[in-house]
């Protein structure tokens, strides 16, 4: 075992989030669509004689993405999942694993799931463990919720827990703007203030399904129609948490952008153009307002984690 092996996996927005009331379990039942975007994690694989996992990371200069936050210890999901592979195989290989950054850091749109998927396939290659599809979704899921989705990529709705995949039909591609900030928001808080929010009764304690007209806008690749269509649960709470995103949606449905969104649990905000050029259009109005740290254009769906070199 010599060889390197590098691997990229997409970033994602939720088109639709629906949050149900907690459980007795802890946890709240979802109902999702993730789309992939075309901003790519990438991490490369090097077996070591030891056993250890060593992390090092770098970021594309002209991205302008952030890295100093990243974790190169045992809380990187990179790391967890080369360590659930491990155990799943009862192997103790260790790797050098190079992460470079595509995917906006602390910005909802699951980079770090990315690594995770990205690593799980580079290091059984790397470790020619002779894994299987299968078997690599049923890792991924003990990694974390939206890692399975990182390593499918495309269009997927996603139940239970969100890791519970099945493939969404999609025609065409669209064309998002992603507009992040330079801090990031706690998922858990935003739970909380969802749970706040049912509580008062601001919001009905319902339980989650998928929006069959988003879904058939879909189907249809119609812009328009998705854009209309577009739903996040967990939007108000980012809101209520992070009050200046409200300006960042104002500047987006200034440009005529089809629909603005928060993605996941925030602070992302992706807003969906007619085009690649009306995309462009909606990315350049946003930098003038001023409202954004970065504002990236991805076009999607995008695949799932696939082997480069």
């Amino acid at each position: 075992m010599s060889r390197s092996v590098s691997v990229r996996a997409p970033g994602k927005i939720n088109l639709q989030l629906a949050v149900g009331p907690l459980g007795d379990d802890g946890y709240h039942p979802l109902a999702t669509v993730f789309q992939a975007v075309d901003l790519y994690e990438t991490v490369t694989a090097t077996p070591r004689e030891d056993s250890a996992l060593v992390v090092t990371v770098e970021a594309p200069r002209a991205l302008g993405i952030d890295i100093s936050g990243v974790p190169t210890g045992p809380d990187n999901l990179a790391v967890k999942a080369a360590l659930e592979l491990r155990a799943y195989f009862g192997v103790d290989y260790g790797a050098d694993l190079h992460l470079r950054k595509g995917v906006p850091v602390a910005g909802g749109m699951a980079g770090g799931s990315a690594d995770a998927a990205a690593a799980l396939v580079a290091c059984a290659e790397a470790w020619e463990l002779g894994a299987g599809r299968g078997e690599l979704h049923k890792i991924a899921a003990r990694v974390g919720a939206d890692v399975p989705f990182s390593l499918h990529g495309h269009t997927a709705v996603g139940l239970g827990r969100g890791s519970d995949l099945s493939p969404a039909m999609v025609r065409g591609e669209f064309h998002w703007v992603l507009a992040t900030q330079d801090h990031g928001l706690s998922t858990p808080e935003a739970y909380a203030t969802f749970d706040a929010e049912v509580e008062s009764g601001a919001r009905p304690a319902a339980e989650p399904h998928i929006n069959r007209e988003l879904m058939a806008a879909l189907m249809a690749g119609d812009a328009e129609r998705l854009g209309a269509a577009l739903s996040n649960d967990l939007q108000s709470a980012a809101l209520t948490n992070a009050p200046h995103l409200h300006r960042v949606m104002e500047a987006a449905h200034e440009a005529e952008a089809l629909g603005v969104i928060v993605s996941g649990s925030g602070p992302t905000v992706a807003a969906l153009g007619r085009s690649r050029q009306h995309a462009l259009a909606i990315a350049a109005h946003l930098r003038a307002a001023e409202v954004a740290h970065m504002v990236l254009t991805a076009s999607a769906p995008a695949p799932g984690a696939t082997i480069v070199t």
